[in-house]
């Protein structure tokens, strides 16, 4: 099957031949291989639980992956998981470091063209949600960069939008939300995204304090009034972004000088007067810890996990979210271990969702570039460029005028048309002690026969599987 990874990692002289092709990630995977694979064998006993497990914690099976986790267990796996301590693998990590995102101070990448900037963004979103092992480290940062959204081509956003992706989404994706809050609070992405940058006082702007009660913590039905947005608007007059020449630009600051520094009521509760900063930390602490935000954020997991928002599991949620103080692995665990997981109904794969599915189940290497992003866009989800606060629908009625595109990608794919990305069917056929048709059914499909003839192609019958209703649901 030609180089192994162990043989080349052996190799320096090789490892830097692999550097060199940084600037084609697609090629750099070719060289390195995807990942050490397992062979792909028949799945027995509780196929329906594994596969739901799979679906639901990651971006979708790989093929060897049902095996793996009914060999280790489910609840094992899900505690492997919850800890994102898997090792990346060599190739994902060149990919990832030829991106300037991630290698250029954010003040620095203004000299970068914002389209290019957006580019990288979504190259590395998707490539981490494919071949990242820590699959749910990665649905999690898919869950909390909606709950936070920021959309990219708003004013300097694409510049400072890669420092919040790393210091806010992914430091705290898995750690605890009052943590997550604070961070996005003094994020200059979130700052300037919803115009907090320019609150002062005397001119108080309502927009973040606004947003960050109705969907960042509280929700919509959180028990807040309009005189609370306007003493939680005045409590962050102040808090904006370092443009100061010899200091740190593009880094947050809080201005004293433009500070309302009177008494405020937040919640019925008192803020006196002179606390300055510690104003806005103060809300954020009683947003943190209201009952009403443990509510809101247990039903938008519930959703996210469950397809559904069952008032008995929310209430369970919640309660663990006020036990724990928000502590977003305890959280995780409730729902991905709970029964209702397995009761719960298919939850819509968005578009984005079906793109790093696809490419998990046929074991492509991919770049993940403007040539699969073309694909998102025409799908609807050009993902960090949502213009709304709200972040991407999850509803299944949403997504309905997408199936045409899901079918045109699912082709391209099955026939290697898609420029960076590499469909081995020989190989996958090497890996596997099945037959390819009985493999893509395993995988697409969950053992479940469908419509999809076998007179076809191997390649039509890729792109059938990946077409097909079942695969559009996880």
């Amino acid at each position: 099957m030609g180089i192994t990874r162990r043989k080349l990692l052996k190799n320096t002289a090789a490892i830097g031949a692999a550097a060199g092709l940084a600037g084609c990630s697609n090629q750099i995977r070719d060289l390195l291989g995807n990942s050490s694979h397992a062979p792909i064998r028949p799945l027995s006993g509780r196929i329906g639980a594994v596969m739901r497990v799979i679906d639901r914690t990651t971006f979708g099976p790989t093929p060897e992956l049902p095996e793996t986790v009914s060999a280790m267990g489910i609840e094992t796996f899900v505690h492997q998981q919850l800890n994102a301590a898997l090792p990346m693998d060599d190739a994902l990590k060149l990919a990832l470091a030829r991106l300037d995102i991630f290698c250029i101070d954010s003040a620095e990448l203004r000299d970068l063209p914002e389209g290019e900037i957006v580019n990288q963004l979504k190259q590395a979103a998707l490539l981490r949600a494919v071949f990242d092992p820590n699959q749910l480290q990665e649905r999690m940062v898919d869950f909390w960069s909606n709950h936070f959204n920021i959309y990219a081509r708003k004013r300097y956003e694409a510049w400072r939008k890669p420092t919040d992706d790393v210091e806010v989404i992914r430091k705290h994706a898995l750690g605890s939300f009052p943590n997550l809050l604070y961070a996005s609070a003094k994020s200059p992405a979130m700052l300037e995204y919803l115009d907090n940058d320019s609150n002062k006082a005397g001119t108080a702007n309502e927009n973040y304090a606004r947003e960050l009660m109705e969907l960042h913590t509280l929700g919509v039905d959180g028990g807040y009034t309009q005189r609370d947005v306007q003493e939680v608007a005045r409590c962050f007059t102040g808090w904006t972004i370092e443009n100061r020449f010899l200091h740190p630009r593009g880094t947050f600051r809080f201005d004293e000088s433009v500070h309302d520094d009177q008494e405020k009521t937040v919640l019925g509760q008192r803020i006196p007067p002179g606390g300055g900063i510690s104003d806005g930390e103060r809300v954020l602490e009683i947003l943190a810890f209201h009952p009403s935000t443990a509510r809101h954020i247990a039903k938008k997991l519930c959703t996210y996990f469950l397809g559904e928002s069952d008032n008995r599991m929310v209430e369970n949620v919640s309660q663990t979210y006020l036990q724990t103080h928000g502590d977003i692995k305890s959280i995780l665990k409730t729902v991905l271990l709970s029964k209702a997981l397995m009761e719960s109904p298919p939850i819509v794969k968005r578009p984005f969702d079906f793109v790093a599915s696809a490419l998990r189940a046929v074991d492509a290497n991919s770049d993940c570039g403007r040539a699969v992003q073309k694909h998102l866009d025409d799908m609807g989800q050009s993902i960090f460029e949502w213009p709304m606060p709200d972040g991407f629908p999850v509803d299944a009625a949403s997504w309905s005028g997408s199936l045409l595109a899901r079918w045109n990608f699912a082709s391209e794919l099955a026939f290697n048309r898609i420029p960076g990305t590499n469909l081995n069917l020989t190989q996958l056929k090497q890996l596997s002690t099945l037959p390819l048709v009985k493999t893509m059914r395993q995988i697409t499909l969950g053992l479940r026969e469908g419509g999809i003839p076998t007179n076809v192609s191997e390649e039509m019958f890729l792109a059938l599987c990946l077409s097909s209703p079942e695969f559009q649901w996880r």
